[in-house]
């Protein structure tokens, strides 16, 4: 409940009038904070993974690796690049990683749905194999049951010598192995020449499907159109308050007796006991002090207008379906005039061929949030993590993002007698502490995909 009440009473404390939209507009100073890139370092940093990866004749192949890929877009996304990079270390032909049904995302999408399978392989012929399926004399062996191959199940971040001391001897005993799940199978720091693959793969090999990638460019057009007043320019808000995301979360919002029947429900159906289990302490005020609440909406426009984001401001917000998105999503609307979707920018008839398919939708979100201005990211999870890579990767390392203390931001957001001067200045340091990160280099047990450089990236005088 302190979300709410913190949240409202800063809401009620702007100065609204009708603004030259028809709608309730905030009077704040127009901002100035639409800019790509933090202040020039003096260094600049350009893709160069193609240089850092000798193409050679590939050896005879040991066998053939499968892996199953679970979880949402960019948990895939993940497996398949650590696929390609495991692959390379066994001398193994990757098969087309299998999409596993999951409980929550609930897409059955093939590899082929989302991603352009041979562009795919094209793009990876010179450093490692890859087949569609399996052949069909190698399937006859396992009686054409994939799931009767063994599985070498392997624990997370394993090191490139577990793959070639434990899994490399059973593959070349059988010419076939299986990986399932394989998510965060492979440690983050491996060999120079590895992380070079998995950045080929992630920023080169790895494009959207063909109508993905046609519906997802126009909606960047488009939008572009609708920001043409401001340059063309526009803000991208990765928004997490889906149903699934706040009954995972454990935390309170309205506190009514309806909510808490509809997030046990949610619990229930997607995770089955998982949080009645003996010993599981849930406890929503502590989950919202140590910041591991997802935002609202209201509160993400509170934070964006405190930092300077003003009613002109075109936004676009990335989200899946917003749980109860009439009554939550008013206030950042009205905040935000300007405000665009996916829902909004695609006709009906364009999305229509994507409903039920949660990682096409999000692929749509990912391109759209990759071109914009600004990047604003309210949650952890694979999707900011990979776009703020991908960013850093397209604009020399450089690209804006702006990633919340939400520790910080509860405090201002849970004090009821803050007023809007003392709130403003708050978001003003934590905006200022997430712009003073600019250039940021992987350290040893980041991921390469949220943090390209210097692995995948080169200096322009250097290599």
């Amino acid at each position: 409940m302190a979300s709410q009440h913190g949240g409202w009473s800063l809401f009620l404390q702007l100065p609204f009038s009708l603004g030259r939209f028809g709608v309730l507009a905030c009077l704040l100073p127009a901002s100035s904070l639409m800019t790509s890139r933090y202040p020039n370092s003096g260094e600049l940093w350009m893709p160069c993974v193609k240089r850092r990866l000798i193409p050679s004749d590939l050896p005879t192949s040991n066998g053939y690796l499968i892996v199953e890929a679970n979880g949402g877009l960019n948990q895939q996304r993940l497996s398949i690049c650590d696929a390609v990079a495991v692959a390379s270390l066994l001398n193994a032909t990757l098969v087309i990683p299998i999409f596993h049904l999951n409980n929550v995302w609930r897409d059955p999408s093939k590899f082929s749905d989302i991603f352009d399978e041979d562009r795919f392989i094209g793009t990876l012929r010179q450093h490692v194999r890859v087949v569609k399926e399996l052949p069909k004399d190698v399937l006859l062996r396992f009686n054409h049951n994939i799931s009767s191959i063994p599985n070498m199940r392997t624990k997370a971040y394993s090191s490139p010598d577990h793959y070639v001391q434990k899994v490399l001897p059973k593959l070349m005993e059988l010419g076939v192995v299986r990986i399932a799940p394989f998510s965060n199978r492979l440690a983050q720091s491996v060999p120079s020449n590895i992380q070079a693959l998995r950045c080929l793969v992630n920023y080169e090999a790895l494009r959207f499907a063909e109508p993905i990638r046609v519906l997802a460019d126009d909606m960047v057009v488009r939008m572009m159109k609708k920001s043409s007043l401001a340059g063309g320019k526009y803000v991208s808000v990765h928004l997490r308050f889906e149903e699934d995301m706040v009954a995972f979360s454990c935390c309170t919002y309205d506190g009514g007796r309806k909510e808490k029947i509809e997030m046990e429900n949610a619990r229930e159906r997607s995770w089955r006991g998982k949080f009645h289990r003996p010993g599981r302490v849930i406890n929503p005020e502590a989950n919202r002090r140590d910041g591991k609440c997802p935002l609202t909406p209201l509160e993400v426009g509170m934070m964006l207008r405190g930092m300077g984001f003003d009613n002109t401001t075109f936004l676009y917000v990335a989200s899946g379906k917003i749980y109860n998105a009439a009554k939550y999503m008013a206030p950042l609307r009205q905040m935000f005039p300007l405000l665009q979707t996916k829902d909004t920018l695609a006709l009906s008839e364009e999305l229509a061929k994507f409903e039920g398919y949660s990682s096409r939708l999000a692929a749509l979100d990912y391109t759209v949030c990759v071109q914009s201005e600004v990047f604003v990211t309210t949650q952890g999870g694979n999707f900011p993590h990979f776009l703020m890579g991908h960013r850093r990767y397209l604009l020399g390392g450089n690209a804006k993002t702006i990633k919340p203390d939400k520790r910080k931001l509860v405090l201002s957001f849970d004090d009821p007698n803050i007023r809007w001067s003392r709130f403003k200045h708050h978001m003003l340091e934590i905006l200022h502490h997430s712009d003073i990160r600019g250039i940021a280099f992987r350290k040893p047990n980041d991921s390469i995909y949220t943090f390209p450089m210097p692995d995948c990236m080169c200096q322009q005088d250097g290599i």
